[in-house]
């Protein structure tokens, strides 16, 4: 028996088994960093531990900090959720010497599935298909090369620790292996501690499809069906969803199978993961088995009606599994997508800064709210309005999960959620994934694990950043009427005119305003006009008629920014100074972090001449390296910063001296 949980994570995850934990009746101890004092984890749980600072290897990474919070809360369990320590089997051993239930598998199954290379020569023994590749001892680039070259490309370089698309590499031709090895080696390295690497046959045009499995200490497994991973980019993923659309009621079985089969070959007890490949011609192949919580549970708790935590618990209590496989039974379809504080139009660029406006709540308003009721809109988070999102760790801040009486009901249902729950402040991909899901190649269940990345090659639509028509330029003009509180120019002045320029770009737009009392008459430079009948702010909610028909926005006006909210996509307008000043991020003689990061690789040295484009610093946070290039050709004068350095959003790292000064501004 246990009575109090220590729940060694932060954000969305935390919070969803804080809840769970405490319904059933334990108490519950939260863990942060600096960065983290102000998280919703923290006010949630009973308790709470500082264990270090902001970046997770001083802190979520460290034994010694997260055990020493268990002794001073005396915690006699320890929920990992996923991701950072939920996958070592070294920290589950150290909470087992330390007298401290490690709610998860056995230290010798996660030894035994965490290592991928080994995972996959065990599927080997048993039968279990596998893809082609190299698992060997010889970690040396000379051996990594020449069997790269034995097994053909494509390829994937791998780590054989951790997950979610860390330390992999795609590797198309024999010109990219090397740089292949070096990056997912130290992308494994710096994550996970272990720069092992594995090679591995890329099955293209693939589906990613996982088994849900759980085992208690009674010799029992079931699975609980399947979850469709296939919407992914960069190799991690954006879309999951339950049931999958291409699997049929045999092929589930006999993914069932294989599945429940690898977890009791290795002592499983928990939950777990089985990740499959599937080819066009819907042959399977082992992936990993993660040997954790996964990111998309959701999705089969909604098709189940299950709490998958409330299962780890009771299992990792000593009970035996509640259901037998007869008794496992699915129900409608439910879609998970992942919002996170990144720019898809920028290459999914990572973005940090202040959350002006959360409310999750305003797309649940009205809608059916049941455990896993038809209907059912989902959201876990781990921000709220007033926090910050930071550079330290997984750029994903939320889930929206759907649940349909078949899968068009559940797209439906998500993409409204997407719009009625806008996150303001800082860029994400809400919009990206409200048009994915009503993408024809999404809702036809034609990508594949490469869709995404084709895509951003081949310049898809879907990946353009969404333009604000006249209109929403006349609403965001008519917004500034609505500011009563601005001293310089009251509502009783009786016309201005003004230009307005848009998220910072060189797109703008010169307006005239009209204001008389709450109507406003907006003329735009280019001839339009558009009169607004009324039009008030109350709170974050624009109101305004025109035509005789009410209609509202989203808005905040902050800094002298009008952010407009419509169609899940975000537009931050701003009234541009009489007195622009230069904008030295152009600057090509000064390279400039766009992130607060930290620096993972220098390929200059002071004296080295480069070309434009060559690659000079890489930078990484949240989880994704960024490589920053020389924008024209010069000498590299100076470096303001060190490998392992903190750097800030906008710092300068590197100066050059350029070979043609007539490039400068």
């Amino acid at each position: 028996m246990f009575k109090k949980i220590l729940i060694a994570n932060r954000g969305e995850i935390a919070c969803r088994v804080i809840r769970t934990a405490r319904a059933l009746g334990y108490r519950t101890v939260a863990v942060y960093s600096d960065a983290d004092a102000q998280a919703p984890h923290v006010a949630l749980a009973d308790e709470a531990v500082r264990i270090g600072p902001a970046p997770a290897a001083e802190s979520y990474l460290k034994f010694d900090a997260i055990l020493g919070a268990c002794r001073a809360t005396k915690a006699d369990a320890l929920h990992p959720g996923y991701g950072f320590l939920s996958e070592n089997a070294a920290f589950a051993q150290a909470c087992s010497d330390a007298g401290v239930l490690f709610i998860g598998p056995p230290p010798s199954a996660i030894e035994a599935m965490g290592d991928k290379a080994l995972a996959k020569q065990r599927m080997i023994e048993a039968g279990v298909p596998c893809a082609p590749g190299y698992l060997g001892q010889d970690q040396s680039d000379a051996t990594l090369v020449a069997e790269a070259r034995k097994l053909g490309y494509p390829l994937l370089v791998k780590a054989v620790a951790g997950g979610g698309g860390r330390g992999m590499r795609l590797v198309r031709q024999d010109g990219e292996l090397q740089a292949g090895i070096e990056g997912a080696r130290r992308e494994a390295t710096s994550a996970f501690g272990d720069g092992t690497l594995m090679l591995e046959r890329l099955i293209e045009g693939g589906r990613h499809i996982e088994i849900q499995v759980f085992a208690d200490a009674h010799g029992n497994a079931v699975h609980l069906g399947e979850r469709d991973c296939t919407a992914q980019r960069r190799r991690q993923k954006v879309i999951e969803e339950a049931p999958s659309p291409i699997v049929s009621p045999q092929m589930r079985a006999q993914m069932g199978a294989d599945a429940v089969a690898a977890a009791l070959a290795v002592g499983y007890r928990g939950a777990g993961t089985v990740e499959f490949i599937v080819d066009s011609e819907n042959r399977y192949y082992f992936l990993e088995m993660n040997t954790r919580l996964q990111v998309e549970h959701p999705v089969t708790e909604c098709i189940t009606g299950l709490d998958l935590v409330e299962w780890q618990l009771r299992v990792a209590a000593g009970e035996p599994l509640p259901l037998q496989q007869q008794d496992v039974q699915l129900s409608g379809h439910a879609i998970e997508v992942r919002l996170y504080a990144e720019d898809p139009y920028n290459g999914f660029a990572p973005q940090t800064g202040p959350v002006q406006f959360w409310r999750p709540e305003l797309a649940l308003a009205g809608r059916a709210r049941g455990q896993c009721a038809y209907g059912e809109v989902r959201i876990d988070a781990g921000i709220q309005e007033g926090g910050e999102i930071t550079p330290w760790y997984d750029p994903m801040v939320a889930k929206l999960i759907a649940h349909g009486r078949d899968r068009n009901d559940a797209i439906r249902r998500l993409m409204a959620a997407l719009e009625d729950s806008p996150l303001l402040g800082v860029r994400n991909n809400a919009r990206f994934l409200r048009d994915l899901l009503d993408h024809p190649d999404f809702r036809a269940a034609r990508m594949h694990t490469a869709t995404i990345d084709q895509w951003m090659q081949d310049g898809e639509p879907l990946l353009q950043a969404p333009q604000a028509d006249a209109h929403t330029w006349a609403l965001a003009a008519a917004a500034l009427v609505a500011q009563t509180s601005d001293a310089f120019r009251p509502g009783s002045v009786a016309a201005w005119s003004t230009t307005l320029s848009l998220q910072g770009t060189t797109e703008s737009q010169a307006v005239r305003i009209r204001p008389h009392g709450t109507q406003v008459t907006v003329e735009l430079a280019s001839g339009e006009a558009f009169d607004f009948e009324h039009i008030a702010l109350q709170g974050q909610r624009l109101h305004y008629r025109q035509g005789g028909m009410q209609r509202q926005a989203l808005c905040s006006l902050q800094n002298g920014q009008v952010t407009l909210a419509l169609g899940a996509a975000v537009f931050v307008f701003e009234e541009q100074s009489a007195f622009p000043q230069t904008d030295q991020a152009l600057d090509p003689r000064k390279l400039r972090s766009p992130v607060a990061g930290t620096i993972c690789a220098i390929s200059v040295a002071v004296g080295d001449q480069v070309k434009a484009g060559q690659p000079l610093l890489c930078v990484e946070a949240m989880k994704m390296e960024m490589w920053l290039s020389a924008r024209a050709d010069g000498t590299v004068t100076a470096l303001h910063t060190a490998l392992k350095g903190s750097v800030a959003a906008g710092s300068v790292l590197a100066e050059l001296e350029l070979t043609n000064e007539e490039t400068t501004p």
